[in-house]
């Protein structure tokens, strides 16, 4: 029998980890990365949670991101006052990958971290390569051309293409836009914060202040990676560049004036910092058509959460693993999508609600246009972080994937 060949459209997190997942399950794929090289923010930085970590444990891409990573055990918060209002640890237990919390890293760390692994596995990666359009022949053969004039074909075709996916407009035309939440994201790295506004070593501290929120941790050197959640409308490329130290520090001084007024030591965290990055934040509360034909999206192609949660990355690596396992253990690729979709749904448009409602802590908005929580939110975070994938287990009347 012939191996199926799929088209990954994306290269980034998502596509690395869809065709590691894809050759643990006997079928083979091509990257096609729209840039010339690894797309993703080299400034911004990322948490991974025990949820993602198992899915990458499934197919044994852990130890790859545990090298280039450091863990928190704990979450202390704080008021804007400076006042500890409690300190927990994290959810989800220490699993088999032996972290005792959640793993953080750079963006571009963990990408590169998977595109190396996928490249040792023998993945191809063809960079350059930006998506126009597709097209499905009888048979369900793919073919996909891309802005360059070439084309590719394929047995089926995976948009991992992100939050501004060609692959969900190809499949669905009238697919709705991603929303801006009301929110920028702000992150930086402080080398040297004083003892008593430094968070304790293995912990993440989080502090809500009366204009703005603010996340920070202790990397191994000491220095400090914070995050801030601000109010403001979307911004264009040139409004949240950060590339010159004018611009640089006018989004830093911004953030210390949010803190500014708060007995907090978030200012004080921000003040010192440098490696800025400022971002829209966005979501996606449904995306109706995740497939057509022989396409299909995943990660934030098709569900895109504000970063609140913390869980987008994680979410796209469960998505990777659990649509390899329905391609590996159904006889068509139809049935392997909807059988994809049938699993994976209710979960990642409940994260999406849960980021929502943490959004609203930021930029609140009426009662009435909020999200309802889910039935599967009521018990706290073990649903979210003790989710894992059982990959022996055959996709077929079963969920395939467990909490």
């Amino acid at each position: 029998m012939r191996q199926r060949h799929a088209l990954i459209i994306g290269g980034g997190i998502a596509g690395a980890m869809t065709a590691m997942s894809l050759h643990r399950a006997g079928i083979s794929s091509t990257v096609h990365e729209a840039y010339p090289s690894g797309a993703d923010d080299a400034g911004a930085f990322l948490v991974l949670f025990h949820n993602g970590l198992e899915a990458l444990r499934t197919v044994d891409a852990h130890r790859a991101v545990l090298d280039v990573s450091f863990p928190a055990e704990r979450v202390e918060m704080l008021a804007h006052t400076g006042d500890s209002v409690g300190v927990r640890p994290v959810a989800g237990g220490t699993g088999t990958t032996g972290a005792l919390g959640p793993r953080t890293l750079r963006r571009a760390t963990l990408h590169r971290a998977l595109h190396d692994e996928a490249i040792r596995r023998s993945v191809s990666i063809e960079h350059g390569k930006r998506l126009v359009s597709a097209d499905t022949a009888p048979d369900g053969r793919v073919t996909a051309r891309f802005d360059d004039g070439s084309c590719a074909e394929g047995d089926l075709l995976i948009g991992a293409d992100g939050l501004h996916s060609v692959t969900r407009t190809l499949i669905d035309p009238g697919a709705p836009a991603p929303r801006h939440t009301g929110q920028i994201t702000v992150c930086g790295y402080t080398p040297e914060v004083p003892p008593e506004a430094a968070p304790p070593p293995g912990t993440y501290r989080m502090i809500q202040g009366r204009r703005a929120f603010l996340g920070c941790t202790a990397a191994p050197d000491g220095e400090v990676w914070w995050f801030a959640n601000t109010p403001g409308g979307e911004r264009d490329r040139e409004e949240l560049a950060t590339g010159t130290p004018a611009e640089s520090a006018r989004w830093r001084d911004h953030v210390v004036s949010l803190f500014s007024e708060d007995a907090s030591p978030a200012a004080e965290i921000v003040r010192g910092s440098g490696g800025i990055v400022a971002t829209n934040a966005y979501d996606m509360a449904r995306t109706p058509v995740w497939h057509r034909a022989s396409m299909v999206v995943l990660g934030d192609a098709a569900h895109a959460a504000a970063p609140n949660a913390a869980q987008g990355a994680s979410m796209a690596i469960e998505d990777s693993v659990v649509l390899a396992k329905c391609l590996r253990d159904l006889p068509g690729v139809s049935e392997a999508f909807i059988r994809f979709e049938s699993l994976r749904r209710n979960r990642v448009e409940a994260v999406v609600e849960r980021s929502a409602r943490l959004n609203d802590r930021v930029v609140p908005r009426p009662a009435e246009t909020r999200p309802r929580a889910r039935r599967d939110d009521d018990s706290g975070s073990d649903w979210l972080l003790d989710y894992r994938i059982d990959w022996d287990a055959p996709v077929g009347d079963d969920a395939g994937a467990r909490a």
